[in-house]
Order: structure tokens, then C-alpha cells, then sequence
């Protein structure tokens, strides 16, 4: 859809990217560290001024401890510390429980380790999971299962009520949670984040994935780690070491003094909620029908007043005639489900969100 905006000259709100800039503080403190010297290596775990900074991260937000050396590791991006826990502990025949809508990297990585996927369709517009469902297909061959909160592409967020059962489902078991949480400082209406290492029978089995660049507006840096315990990151790292083996050295340590400031990152939900809003209130008059986002900067819009097409064709008729891009749901669903909505990036200036919004209230 990238692509296809960028032909057609469209206001690009398909591919979760701001189209803002960084901090330019983030920026010099990255500078900085090049020319000071961190231009080798960096130790293959991480900086560890950056697993401090991280682990001193972890206490002051969910009261818990990851140790920095031995349960946390820099990853390039935590699409890659996806695929390398699954690429760790997914072999043949194994069974890995999913909820579509998706993120669209989990899927092939189990593919292409001969697993096997179990995907449970979440259903619009609330796409709440239905833990009886999750109940009935865990087997003796489920080795994971993989959540995602706040939710791409829904907007959505796990309750504590969820993770609860989740714990409940996954006790006296070897399954492995993989917890996708690069939308954790997005979070919106006074709610709280419900981490997966809030709950300590769910930490002991569970991967936390994270993203710098969700979280600092720099998604081309490819930054992101991820925590688990002792136990789990030793499997983790045996692929790592031979798959990336160390990240970005000089971003690591612009990132560990960035993060000295926690500020940085906990007025992240304020500033989305703002754009979140505003979109909100341009489209309020339109013939879209919506939830607001409860996370992420994603906002799923219902189209079905509108037409009866496909959520595909409209898509790319709405990108080709009307300049305006999104993604339709039904390509992260299982058996491609249609139900007639797209998903729109929110990451953008307040000037993108008003030319957008003029373009979508004419539809």
C-alpha cells in the first residue's frame, strides 16, 4: 500500500511509520556516541549501559527485574526478536496458537520452521478473545502462544482479566508465551498497560518483544530487545549470537542516555492521544463508523455505510481515486475474513491528519 500511495501521490496512512522526526536530543546523543568511539562491536546481549537503562525501566513501570546480563538482549528490531525465539523453540509439528487479526511476521516464522499455526479469528469490532476458544485448542502439541498488546492491527488492549486467564490456561505446562509489546508506552483514556510480566506464574514461561522505533519515532533505526527469564534467553541467544549477533553500537548507547530521562517515554500516550483525538473529531461527521484506538497509533475505521466492496478493492480504489491510503483488515485475518475495515496510521503531523480527514469526510 506503501508503494501504491507513493505512485499515486496519496497521503500515506497504510504503513505504521510516523512521518515526523525523531527527538533531535536522541539524535545528538547518537552522534555523540559515534564520535566517541562506539563504532565495534557492541557485546553481543547489548550495550550494557542500555540493559541497565532497560532493566531500570522494567522496576520503575511493573515493579519487576529483569537482570540486565542474563535476561535481556538488543535485537534489530523486535520483528527479529520474533523470529528468533520462534526460531529457538519452534520445530516440526509444533503447534503455535495466534489471534488474527495478526501482526503479519508471526505466521511465516512459524512456517518456515515446519510448526504449525492454530490461528483464533478475533471478530469486529470489539475483537475480545474468547478464552474457551483459546481452552479448546490448546493440545499437547501447542509450544506457544503468541499475544500482542495494545493490539496491531485493532487498536485494542488485553485486560488484566485476560492475562489472568492466560495464566490460568498456560499453568502446570511447558507452552511458551511470546508477548508482543512494542505499543506499551501507547496506551490511551487513563488506562494502564497490562505487561505480561505483571504476572509471575506468566513471566516465568514468557518472551516480552519491544521497539525503540515505536516508541521514539525512528522506525528505519531498527531498534528494539526483548526479557525473559535466565532459563529461556540462554535458548534465545544460541540463535542470536549466530543470526545477528550484536546490534547498532553507537544508537545502543544514544539510547542508554536517552532513556536516563523517563519522561521520554511516559508522555508518549499523551502525545498519541492528542492525534488520536484529533483524527477523531475531523472524521466525526463522515460515513465511517468507529471504536476509539483503546493502544497503538492505529485507528480501524468501518466503511460498511459506504460500499459493499471488498475491504482489498476499496482500499486501492480509495488510494487510486481519492489519494488516501490505508490497509484493510481481511489481509491480516484468517481466511482473509472481510469485515469492512481499514486500518489508518494516526503517527502523523497534525496537517496530514486534517488533509486526510477533508479527503475521508467527501467519501
Amino acid at each position: 500500500m506503501s508503494a501504491l500511495a507513493k505512485e499515486h501521490q496519496a497521503i500515506n496512512l497504510s504503513q505504521g511509520f510516523p512521518n515526523f522526526e525523531s527527538d533531535k536530543k536522541l539524535i545528538d546523543f547518537v552522534t555523540k556516541a559515534m564520535q566517541s568511539g562506539y563504532n565495534q562491536y557492541a557485546p553481543m546481549p547489548g550495550n550494557s549501559e542500555l540493559l541497565r537503562a532497560i532493566a531500570n525501566k522494567f522496576e520503575l513501570l511493573y515493579n519487576t527485574s529483569y537482570h540486565p546480563e542474563d535476561e535481556i538482549t538488543v535485537t534489530a528490531g523486535a520483528t527479529q526478536a520474533i523470529y528468533t525465539i520462534i526460531s529457538a523453540f519452534v520445530k516440526a509439528d509444533d503447534e503455535v496458537i495466534i489471534f488474527t487479526p495478526a501482526y503479519d511476521c508471526y505466521e511465516p516464522a512459524i512456517t518456515i520452521h515446519n510448526g504449525k499455526t492454530i490461528p483464533i479469528q478475533l471478530h469486529a469490532p470489539s475483537y475480545c478473545i474468547d478464552w474457551d476458544i483459546v481452552k479448546s485448542k490448546i493440545s499437547a502439541k501447542t509450544k506457544m502462544i503468541i499475544i500482542n498488546t495494545p493490539h496491531n492491527p485493532s487498536g485494542t488492549v488485553l485486560t488484566k482479566t485476560d492475562l489472568l486467564k492466560l495464566q490460568e490456561l498456560t499453568a502446570n505446562t511447558d507452552i511458551i508465551v511470546l508477548s508482543d509489546e512494542v505499543y506499551e508506552h501507547i496506551i490511551f483514556d487513563n488506562e494502564s498497560h497490562q505487561s505480561i510480566c505483571l504476572f509471575p506464574e506468566l513471566k516465568k514461561r514468557s518472551f516480552i518483544t519491544a521497539s525503540f522505533g515505536k516508541t521514539f519515532h525512528n522506525t528505519g533505526w531498527k531498534m528494539g530487545y526483548c526479557c525473559a527469564p535466565k532459563d529461556l534467553m540462554i535458548e534465545f541467544r544460541k540463535v542470536h549470537q549466530f543470526n545477528v549477533f550484536s546490534v547498532n553500537h553507537p544508537m545502543q548507547k544514544g539510547l542508554a542516555d536517552y532513556l536516563q530521562e523517563p519522561s521520554r517515554y511516559l508522555e508518549l500516550s499523551g502525545f498519541y492521544q492528542e492525534k488520536r483525538d484529533l483524527f477523531l473529531e475531523l472524521i466525526k461527521d463522515s460515513r465511517f463508523d468507529f471504536i476509539p484506538a483503546k493502544g497503538t497509533y492505529f485507528q480501524v475505521l468501518d466503511f460498511s455505510k459506504i460500499t459493499k466492496e471488498n475491504d482489498v478493492k476499496f482500499a486501492k480504489r480509495l488510494t487510486k481515486e481519492h489519494k488516501i491510503a490505508a490497509i484493510p483488515l481481511s489481509v491480516f485475518n484468517e481466511n482473509k475474513k472481510d469485515d469492512s475495515m481499514l486500518r489508518f496510521c494516526f503517527a502523523k503531523t497534525d496537517e496530514t491528519l486534517k488533509q486526510a480527514a477533508e479527503i475521508l469526510n467527501k467519501i
